[in-house]
C-alpha cells in the first residue's frame, strides 16, 4: 500500500519559480517549499499567535493585575499553578483530533479559546479570572498541540523540523503583540482588561481559517484504510491513550521524564520572567515591551534555526544543545543585574524557544498517525502537572528562601535534567519518514 503519495520530494522548486541556486543565502534558514505546505503553516501560526497573546498578557501584566483583582505576593505562584493546570483538559481535545480529525477539532479550540479571552476582561474578581483564564488556557493549549501534528502530518520528511520550528517562531510573535500592548495598561480607563478584549481577533479569521483550512492527508489516508466511521464510533474514548502506553511504553516513559524535568524546573521561570525585571530591577512596562519587541526578534528565531538545523545535523543532538544552553542562560539571567540583563534575557528565548520546537517535533515522531495527537496530548498533561508542581514548589521555597529569584534559581537545576534524558534515550528521528519512525504496530501495513 502507497503510505506517502501526497508529500512533495524534498528541494521541490519554490512557489515563485526562482532557480535552485537562487538565494541560497535566504535558504539556509527558510528552505523551498510548496505553496500548500506555506499555506498549512501560515494559517495554523495565525492561530497559535493569539493563543500565545492570551497566554502571554497573564505574566506580563502579572503586577497591573495583582493590583487590580488584590492578589497577595505569597498567592501568585498558586494561582499560576491554577492556571496552568487548565491545560489537562487539553488532553481529552486532543484525543478526540485522533477520532474526529485535525481539522474539526482545531476550529473548535480557536472558537473557545477566542470566547474566553474576550470574557476575561470581565472578571469581577479572583475566583472568576482564574476560571476564565483555566478554561482559556485548556483550548489555547490544544489548539497548539494540534497544530504541530497538523504541521508534522503535512510537511515533507526533510523539512518537518522546519516547519514546526517556523511554527513556533511565528507563534512567539503573540509575546511580542502582548508586550506591544502592555504600555496601555495605564493608558485606557480598561486598565489590563483592555489587553484581553483585543483577543477576539480570532473570531474576525475564523471564516478564512474555515475555508483554507483542509484536513490532513496522513489521517485522511488512516482514516480511510483502517477506519470508517461506524468503526471509529464504537472505539472506547481513552483505547488510543492506553494502546499508546502499551505499544510504545519506552518512549512514552522517556518522553515523560524529559517534559516532567523540563516543565517542574522551567516554569516558574517563565512565569516570573517580566515580574523579575520590574520589581528585582525597578523596570517600567514600557521598558519590558522594548526588551520583548527588540530581543524577542532576535528570539524568536531560535526556534527556526533549531528546527532548520536538527533536519541537517540531528534532532538529538541539537535538542541536548539547546536543553542545556536553556539551562544555563535562564540561571544566568535570574541572577545578573545591569548590561547583562538584557543579552542573557535574549539568549534565553532564543534558546528556550529552540528547546520547545524541537520536544514538539519529538513528540511527534515518535509515535503513529493514530496515536500523534494522543501523544501530543499526553506530552501536555505530564507538562501541565510537574509545571503547577514547579511553580506550587516555588511558592514553598519562596517561603524558605525568602526570595522569588533564588527560588527559581534551585527549581532550574530540575530542568538541566531533561537534556541529559534526550542524550540518553532519544533516537534520531531527522530526514526519516514517519512511518519509518513509528509505524502503525495494530496495523503493520501502515497508513
Amino acid at each position: 500500500m502507497e503510505t506517502e503519495p501526497f508529500l512533495p520530494a524534498a528541494g521541490s522548486p519554490s512557489p515563485d519559480g526562482a532557480p535552485p541556486a537562487a538565494g541560497r543565502a535566504r535558504r539556509r534558514l527558510l528552505p523551498s517549499l510548496p505553496a500548500a505546505q506555506w499555506r498549512v503553516l501560515g494559517l495554523v501560526s495565525a492561530a497559535s499567535l493569539f493563543g500565545q497573546y492570551d497566554r502571554a498578557i497573564f505574566a506580563l501584566a502579572l503586577p497591573q493585575i495583582q493590583a487590580g483583582l488584590g492578589i497577595a505576593e505569597s498567592q501568585v505562584g498558586a494561582l499560576g499553578g491554577v492556571v496552568r493546570l487548565g491545560a489537562l483538559p487539553a488532553l481529552a481535545l486532543a484525543l478526540a483530533a485522533d477520532r474526529v480529525g485535525r481539522r474539526r477539532a482545531l476550529l473548535a479550540t480557536i472558537l473557545a479559546y477566542t470566547a474566553l479571552t474576550g470574557a476575561t476582561a470581565f472578571a469581577p474578581g479572583v475566583a472568576t479570572f482564574v476560571a476564565l483564564q483555566t478554561l482559556a488556557t485548556t483550548f489555547s493549549h490544544a489548539e497548539v498541540l494540534i497544530g504541530v501534528v497538523v504541521v508534522a502530518e503535512e510537511f515533507d520528511d526533510a523539512h518537518r523540523g522546519f516547519g514546526i520550528g517556523a511554527l513556533f517562531a511565528l507563534q512567539a510573535v503573540g509575546t511580542g503583540l502582548a508586550a506591544a500592548a502592555l504600555p496601555f495598561v495605564d493608558a485606557t480607563p480598561l486598565g489590563w482588561r483592555a489587553l484581553y478584549l483585543v483577543g477576539l481577533g480570532p473570531l474576525l479569521l475564523l471564516a478564512w481559517w474555515r475555508r483554507g483550512l483542509p484536513e490532513t492527508r496522513r489521517f485522511g489516508v488512516y482514516e480511510a484504510a483502517f477506519r470508517g466511521d461506524g468503526e471509529r464510533r464504537r472505539i472506547p474514548f481513552l483505547a488510543p491513550l492506553r494502546a499508546l502506553a502499551r505499544e510504545y511504553p519506552g518512549r512514552v516513559a522517556a518522553m515523560a521524564a524529559t517534559v516532567a524535568c523540563s516543565a517542574a524546573g522551567g516554569a516558574a521561570a517563565d512565569f516570573l520572567g517580566a515580574k523579575y525585571l520590574q520589581q528585582a530591577h525597578g523596570w517600567r512596562p514600557s521598558d519590558v515591551t522594548t526588551l520583548y519587541l527588540a530581543g524577542g526578534l532576535v528570539g524568536i528565531l531560535g526556534s527556526v534555526v533549531a528546527g532548520r538545523a536538527s533536519d541537517r545535523a540531528g534532532r538529538r543532538r541539537l535538542a541536548v544543545g539547546f536543553g542545556g544552553a536553556s539551562a544555563l542562560l535562564a540561571l544566568a539571567y535570574y541572577n545578573s543585574a545591569g548590561p547583562l540583563l538584557a543579552p542573557s534575557w535574549i539568549g534565553l528565548i532564543f534558546f528556550v524557544l529552540g528547546w520547545e520546537a524541537l520536544l514538539a517535533a519529538y513528540a511527534a515522531e515518535l509515535f503513529p498517525t493514530s496515536h500523534r495527537a494522543t501523544a501530543a496530548a499526553l506530552r501536555l498533561g505530564v507538562g501541565t502537572v510537574f509545571g503547577a508542581l514547579g511553580l506550587a514548589a516555588e511558592s514553598w521555597l519562596y517561603g524558605v528562601v525568602g526570595s522569588h529569584w533564588r527560588a527559581v534559581s534551585l527549581l532550574l537545576l530540575l530542568f538541566a535534567l531533561a537534556p541529559c534524558v534526550i542524550a540518553l534515550t532519544f533516537p534520531e528521528t531527522a530526514r526519516r519518514r514517519l512511518e519509518e519512525i513509528s509505524p502503525e504496530r495494530a496495523h503493520p501495513e501502515g497508513p
